[in-house]
Formats: C-alpha cells, structure tokens, sequence
C-alpha cells in the first residue's frame, strides 16, 4: 500500500475559492500545500459551464481578485471562455500550477483525532493535511429532477452544466427545463438553430436591460498604463452594487424603482399580451436573482419557440407529459435546473470528531461560523459556506474575505502552538441566531417566491444579509476568542533501552 502524503495544507478545488487560498499561501512563502480538482484545470465553475452563451452577470473588474487585475478584459461583463483564461494566466502568473493535482477527485476526508490531522481519500491515493481548506464552489453539482419516466427517453439529455457539443441541435425539437440565469442565456444562442423549443417556466425570472459593451482599446490601454483608474472604476462598480442592499435587506419597497424598469422591459420585449403575462413575475422584485438580458425576451417571441407554463408530469420515450395530459414531441431535453446549493455534496463525504458526516449534522439545514467553520469539524474551512451567498455583488470579494480570515487562523496555530483550531458550539449558535434574526424581514424571505436560497428547513441558508463590507470587517482579523486551540500533542517519550 502506498504510504499517504502529508501538507500542512489541503485545499478542495481550482476555482476562485481553492486557487485564491493556493496563491495567497504563495504569496506569504509557504509551499507545504496541495490542491486537489476533479477538472483538467482550474476555473471550476467557469470551466466546466461552456453552454452557448455563459456570461458572468458582474461586471469583469470586480469579478476578479483584487491581487490580480486584468486590464485587457474586452467586454464589461466577461464570458466563460475570457474568465477561464483569467483564472488560468491567474494560476501561471503566481506558479501554483504546480501545486494542483488535476483529475483528482475527493472520495472522502476524515478528521483523525489521534494524528490531529485530516485523512484526504482521492481517486490518485491518499493524503493527509493539518489542515483542510474546503472550496467545491456552490455552483459545481448540477440537479437534474428525478422524473417519471426519465430513464426511458430516447432522445438526448443534459444539463446545461454539462453541455453536449457533440450533440448537434439543428432542426431538432428541443425542450430546455428551467428559466434562470443558465437558460436566459442559452435559449436566445440556439433558439434560431432549432426546428422548435420548448422553454418549460415554473417560475417567471425578472430580467432587466443588460448593459454588457466591449471594452475599447483605448480603455484597455489606459488600464494597462495607469492601474490606478481601473481599481476606481472597479471601486464605482462596487459601490453602486452595494447601493442595492437597503432594498434587499431591509426595506423591499425601495426597489419598486429596478421594478418599473423591468415591467418596462417586458412590456418593450414582448407584445404579444398572452406571452407578456406569462413572463411576468408575481413576487417581488429581488426575491430570486435578478437577470440580465436583451435577448430573453425577443428569443421567448419567435414563432419558433414556445412558452410552457405547466409542469412536467412525466418523461415518456418521444417526449415528456405536462400536468394538464399533453404530450410535447421532442428530440433533445436540457436542464437548466440549477445546482445542489443548501445540501452540499461536499457535505456527505467530509467526516467530524464523532464519526458523523457533516450533512448529518447540519441535518438538511447548514450553517457555519463566519460561513467558514463548524464545531466539530476542527482544522476545516470552508469558502463560500452557508450564508456567504450573495443576489447583488461579486463573490469573488466575499471569497477573499474568507481567505484573509483563514490565513489569521493559521497564523495563530503558528504562534500559539496549536495543532487543533475548533470554533465554539456557543459561539455558531449566537452569529446564526443573529444571521436569521435579521434575514426575516429581507426581500429574499418576505418576498413571496421560492428560491434555491431557501433549504428543506425553510431557512435562508444561502445569502449573506447585510452589506459586503461588514463581512470583510467581521473577517479581515481571526477571531481567537470563538474558538478553542489546542496546543500540538507532544511526541511520546521512547522508552529505555532494556540492560543487558
């Protein structure tokens, strides 16, 4: 059996969240970590969706590390392929490629109290970490609905997470399931490919203007030449998103004014008046995210393609059956139904001080202190936790809060001697209760939608519900005081040699 090997460091993931940890610890001269990906390269999110059209829906300069601006975005809102060399010239830049242990999925992680270390089990062998740095990214494990009848379609299906390039589209029937962000953005790209679509609508989406535009080069030349205009406008665009948060959070009412502008969109985009009340949503606006686009609306009016407002009952071998008994004739079937985002995957294979999975202890509701750490789970951080989410900024800055907050917590194991942080049980509980106190009254619990920010308990597990500001100041020093350090145990004394 191959021995394991041992870093102070493991990290789970190559997107944002796992290649800001691995360049950070870089930065600071440490070399002794290792992060593991499933991918063939970094970018998690932004490299596995390549459906037609993926496009980041904030804007390219805040949605980047601040440590590594890129003045030679070509659009205002970059696409998938532009984000995926970002965050690979990212990785080369900092010279942590070598650090990434690609096509390397973790089967398990153990917290073993004896060593006070982690057991790492992964698909090329295993590994053991002092400590475990957990980045899977929320948006990495895509559902697709268990329906009757889905095993015997005998066409073609997928998620639009896992687009099918082989799979060509022309002149087919096509059904895409689902109207979020994914689908607002692949439905107008194969729209004019297909024979006819099918575009299956639980839920209306609020979509507003897009103000996507390229860059010119005039403006990437002065980026380039003078850094400091790119962090200010970097530092509007910022600004101007947290202008959002006094309606989200804490008087919906307010925004009552991107709601005109939206109605005005719909009533622009869609004169058909049987069409134009079915895009029009019945919550308020904010409740679920809130979607750009100037193509939505024409794509959803073509003669081509058609708007299903019933839900689907069943999967059969031609098509599938909507609840009213009708049978759609088609070829392909996409889901655009999201990911697994309040019961973590990552959850069922990570393993705590009592031998119970972290999805058993959250018990289909999560949550975490600072959205970083669990009690129980000592020595494991993870990025973009729960109630780290946001519907308004760019997670990217949240991801780096985290980050200079775990990198505090391995500084105070450093200078305390300490093998073992653990947060305390007293401590969780006061910030959740104070994270759940106040999301009662914020648009995404009060305004009458269901959304994939709301977890099997009916708890909003998902956003953090406040300006991002304060998460960085709850998170630019580590907290000692709410957690318990344990010094490393020492070695045991080898005994006496026996006399002759």
């Amino acid at each position: 059996m191959t021995p394991s090997t041992h870093v102070r460091v493991g990290i789970l993931g190559a997107g944002f969240g796992g290649l800001g940890t691995a360049i950070r610890l870089a930065q600071r001269g440490e070399d002794d970590f290792l992060v593991f990906e499933r991918a063939a390269d970094v970018g998690g999110t932004w490299w596995a969706n390549t459906y037609p059209g993926c496009q980041c829906d904030i804007p390219s300069h805040l949605y980047s590390f601040s440590f590594a601006p890129n003045p030679g975005w070509t659009r205002t809102y970059p696409k998938q392929p532009e984000l995926r060399d970002y965050l690979r010239a990212t990785a080369e830049r900092f010279g942590v490629y070598d650090k990434i242990r690609f096509e390397t999925t973790v089967t398990g992680a153990s917290w073993d109290a004896e060593a006070s270390r982690w057991r790492i089990a992964t698909s090329q062998g295993d590994y053991t970490a002092d400590v475990l740095v957990a980045a899977p990214g929320p948006l990495s494990e895509p559902v697709i609905p268990d329906l009757p009848g889905i095993e015997g379609f005998e066409g073609t299906i997928f998620h639009t997470a896992r687009w099918d390039h082989e799979h060509d589209l022309a002149g087919k029937r096509v059904a895409v399931v689902g109207t979020g962000a994914s689908a607002i953005q692949a439905v107008p790209e194969i729209a004019g490919q297909v024979a006819h679509l099918d575009v299956i609508q639980r839920t209306p989406p609020w979509v507003v203007p897009h103000r996507d535009r390229p860059i010119t080069r005039a403006e990437r030349f002065l980026y380039k030449k003078v850094p400091a205009l790119q962090r200010m406008v970097r530092a509007g665009v910022y600004f101007s998103r947290e202008l959002l948060v006094p309606g989200l959070v804490y008087r919906p009412q307010l925004l009552k004014l991107i709601e005109k502008v939206a109605r005005k969109h719909i009533a622009d985009g869609v004169p058909d008046p049987v069409l134009r009340a079915k895009v029009t949503p019945d919550y308020t606006i904010g409740c679920k995210r809130i979607l750009p686009s100037n193509k939505w609306y024409p794509a959803l009016s073509r003669e081509n393609v058609e708007l299903v407002t019933d839900g689907i009952a069943e999967i059969r071998p031609n098509g599938y059956v909507t609840t009213d008994g009708t049978l759609h004739e088609v070829d392909t079937i996409i889901f655009a139904t999201g990911f697994y985002v309040t019961d973590i995957p990552l959850a069922n294979i990570v393993t705590g001080t009592e031998g119970r999975r972290l999805s058993e202890v959250w018990h289909r509701s999560p949550q975490a202190y600072r959205g970083t750490a669990m009690p129980g789970f000592p020595n494991l951080f993870l990025l973009v936790g729960p109630n780290v989410g946001l519907g308004h900024n760019s997670i990217v800055f949240m991801i780096e809060a985290q980050i200079t907050y775990v990198l505090g917590a391995l500084d105070q194991m450093r200078a305390r001697g300490a093998g073992r942080v653990e947060v305390k049980p007293a401590a969780l509980t006061a910030y959740n209760d104070r994270l759940q106190a106040k999301m009662g009254d914020t648009v995404w619990n009060s305004g009458g939608c269901a959304s994939w920010y709301i977890d099997a308990e009916g708890k909003n597990t998902t956003i953090w519900p406040d300006f991002t500001f304060r998460f960085w100041k709850e998170t630019r020093e580590f907290d000692a005081a709410a957690y318990e350090l344990t010094p490393v145990r020492a070695a045991p004394e080898p005994e006496p040699a026996l006399a002759a």
